[in-house]
């Protein structure tokens, strides 16, 4: 048997096959054994290509779906990288893989708090549990951020795989990450309705909704890290990931904020030239001009923290002056404003972002006392010359000194 499973063509016949018999009806776990035995060791590259002919060949897209996960789990550890490219820092396989360990600390995090609740129903089942339910509340609005994730896959690198022909992964994933976002919004809409939930009624809302919704994320982990990011090194030249890195920030980044600096050896433009290259190097207002370097200057040099909402509910942009008041990394562009704050006061910014759309409200001042700092905060929409919203804007300032100020300062006392 060995020398059948050592060749390439024969190597994929048996996993097709194994994947039509499944398909067929047959015992799953009585091919999963022989998936597990035959098939250690077989080439990422050869589960997309069979994953591929499978599509060509009529098998529905829908019920690829409804076998990828078993056929999935079988291979999880037998996938043979050793020939794989590897990767350097800040490329943009880079940040999905470390944005993959991001989400897999969430995930453990969950699997934590779904212990806890099961020791629980089994000592005490009638306990309230609405600190869990709070917890884990938290934890998927953090998972839900994925979302960014897919949205690079979907609309960065898949399109580069279709142009080279590969359409049978990126289709099959994509309906995977339909699949996962559903899964995450039942967990999400669950738990918001879940307080006063005992133990017991927690441990059962875990089996059915939770824990599937997190395996989902898990199970795309998977999929990417063994099969489609060394499929997609081997194929996209370095200008292709060049191109989807000039993309990336419009769409943000998943629980990850890259640090490192990734350019093809082969172009020679610094960071800062590609900002201004993505930007197209000024920036011309009604009032006046500024270069790029100009306006990001400013902007964190005013004595405020200033972030942009967009009129989809979007982060879109935020300053990053010396003397910030609240942290905030890149990870957060491109997410729904909502899934920043706490669980307990989303349903705040959604009052407050209905009465700016309204045109109920045109201003939600708050003020809060940090320690010895005292923190006005304002939000404001944003709208064109004939009242269409356009966002939102969160004004942050610390305002302690300017409270204590007494008598004058004037410009001819100025260095005195």
């Amino acid at each position: 048997m060995s020398e059948l499973i050592n060749n390439s063509e024969n190597r994929k016949a048996l996993l097709k096959h194994m994947i039509l018999q499944l398909h067929q009806g047959e015992a799953p776990e009585a091919i999963k054994t022989q998936l597990a035995n035959l098939l250690k060791g077989i080439p990422y590259d050869e589960v997309v290509e069979v994953e591929q002919e499978l599509i060509k060949e009529g098998l529905p897209v829908e019920e690829v779906l409804r076998l990828c996960d078993i056929h999935s789990m079988v291979l999880d550890g037998n996938i043979d990288h050793s020939g794989a490219k590897p990767i350097p820092a800040g490329h943009p396989v880079d940040t999905f893989k470390k944005e993959n360990r991001e989400l897999e600390k969430q995930v453990l995090i969950l699997s934590s708090l779904y212990e806890s609740v099961k020791r629980t129903a089994a000592d005490k089942p009638d306990e309230n549990r609405d600190d869990s339910v709070m917890q884990m509340l938290g934890v998927f609005n953090a998972l839900s951020d994925v979302d960014k994730h897919y949205r690079r896959k979907e609309n960065l690198l898949f399109p580069y795989l279709e142009a080279k022909g590969i359409t049978g992964p990126p289709t099959v994933m994509w309906g995977k990450h339909d699949e996962t976002r559903d899964s995450l919004r039942n967990a999400i809409e669950v738990l918001q309705n879940a307080h006063g939930a005992t133990a017991l009624e927690l441990a059962d809302i875990i089996e059915i909704v939770l824990a599937p919704a997190s395996k989902s994320v898990t199970d795309m982990i998977m999929k990417e890290d063994e099969i489609l990011l060394p499929m997609a090194m081997d194929e996209l030249t370095e200008q292709e990931w060049y191109d989807i890195l000039k993309q990336t920030n419009e769409i943000g980044y998943c629980l990850y904020d890259p640090t490192d600096e990734w350019l093809p050896e082969n172009i020679e433009f610094t960071l800062a030239d590609l900002r201004n290259e993505f930007s197209g190097g000024i920036v011309r207002l009604a009032s006046g001009s500024f270069s790029v370097e100009e306006l990001s200057v400013l902007l964190n040099t005013l004595p405020i923290d200033v972030t942009f909402v967009d009129k989809h509910d979007k982060v879109k942009f935020f300053t990053q002056g010396q003397h910030r008041i609240f942290d905030r990394n890149r990870a957060i562009l491109g997410r729904d404003v909502r899934m920043c704050h706490p669980p307990h006061s989303m349903h705040i910014v959604d009052q407050i972002l209905n009465d700016f759309k309204s045109g109920k409200e045109s201003a939600a001042p708050f003020w809060i006392q940090m320690g010895p700092k005292f923190i006005y905060i304002t939000y404001l929409p944003l709208r064109d010359k004939t009242g269409n919203y356009l966002g939102t804007i969160e004004f942050s300032q610390d305002l302690t000194e300017l409270r204590a100020l007494q008598g004058e300062q004037r410009l001819l006392s100025y260095g005195k």
